[in-house]
């Protein structure tokens, strides 16, 4: 199984213990109330996790809003990660991702009849989602597992199947921002990113090294490409299997992109990855880059990127003809495993 195979730096392991001292003590602080943390009258679903890289925030997010969005009135609450902007902000039409952030902007883009907003303190942002015309039925929690001043009717967190909180370490020596135990602060546990072909041995293994409490749920969700999406030009889209021949410039700026290559593998003649940091801004660098890999690839080719990265790209100036006629967006979902989805309890808590 690939979570046994979380490389961990020994040499950082009494960092780690420090690191994990500051936050003992200020999740202490919460819970003896030294520190507050706010309920509220609205349902509150919080989505997130315990480590850095991408655990899938955003597509679970995005199933929530599937799932609730024909039964009451849906809003998500984000800071609005590497935003130009401060305060709070409503996402409106003429929103930019300079204004909300990537994420944000992505959701807004997708589901124009939900009110998405962004806001640091939450705490405030709920305060004034209550008090819009248009008031919310339920709250999403967009990547607010650490941020523990609001205490949430229902707390999601999300694991990554290739890096299981159980077998890593805190920051610096692993990934992990918060103590392993601190698990025990939700109500669901996702493992996310699950491959296809998973043994039921796997689930078993999985679910007792977990070591959930009778309280908590657990439950399996894998990753579902859709037709990649023509993302400059009007056209029709493209199945994975119709790359069948293509090189592909793999263009990313996400958590964990080494997954997305592998996925993309077995659909592509050849994949040149080009990866930037989580959230970035393409500059005028990095766009020449762009323009000058994929001028060097043979043809047939064609480029693909992700949801997210594409917010970032659509509006961006300096790539040539060549990139925009052949890029294409690759749009994903998630699916729960086992039909898990049929006992997924989100709705009981409205």
């Amino acid at each position: 199984m690939e979570g046994n195979f979380i490389q961990i730096d020994k040499r950082l392991l009494p960092l780690s213990s420090l690191y994990g001292l500051g936050v003992k003590l200020r999740n202490m602080m919460f819970d003896c109330g030294l520190l507050k943390s706010r309920s509220f009258d609205i349902p509150v679903i919080s989505v997130g996790n315990i480590t850095v890289g991408g655990t899938g925030k955003t597509p679970h997010v995005e199933y929530l809003i599937r799932l609730l969005q024909d039964i009451c009135q849906v809003a998500v609450l984000s800071r609005g990660y590497k935003r130009k902007s401060i305060g709070y902000i409503l996402a409106d039409e003429n929103s930019t991702v300079e204004d909300i952030g990537d994420e944000p902007y992505q959701m807004k883009q997708k589901f124009p009849d939900i009110s998405v907003v962004v806001d640091k303190n939450r705490c405030h942002g709920i305060e004034m989602l209550q008090q819009h015309d248009k008031k919310p039925d339920v709250i999403l929690l967009d990547d607010a597992y650490q941020h523990r001043y609001v205490k949430p009717g229902v707390n999601i967190l999300l694991v990554d199947y290739h890096r299981l909180i159980i077998y890593d370490e805190l920051l610096p020596a692993g990934r992990l921002r918060e103590p392993l135990t601190e698990k025990n602060r939700a109500d669901i546990v996702i493992v996310t990113k699950c491959p296809n072909e998973m043994k039921p041995i796997e689930y078993r293994v999985i679910t007792k090294a977990m070591d959930l409490y009778p309280y908590q749920q657990l439950f399996f969700t894998t990753i579902e490409y859709g037709k990649l999406q023509p993302l400059f030009k009007a056209g029709n889209p493209r199945g994975l299997q119709e790359m069948n021949d293509d090189n592909v410039l793999l263009l990313s700026g996400i958590g964990s992109p080494q997954q997305l290559t592998n996925d993309l593998s077995p659909y592509c003649n050849h994949i040149t990855p080009l990866a930037f940091s989580d959230h970035h801004h393409f500059s005028q660098r990095d766009i020449q880059l762009i323009n000058d890999t994929f001028a060097a690839m043979k043809a047939p080719k064609c480029i693909v990127t992700t949801e997210k990265d594409a917010t970032r790209l659509k509006n961006i100036k300096g790539l040539n003809d060549e990139v925009a006629d052949n890029c294409y967006t690759l749009p994903i979902t998630i699916r729960f495993m086992l039909e898990q989805e049929k006992s997924f309890p989100i709705t009981v808590f409205l």
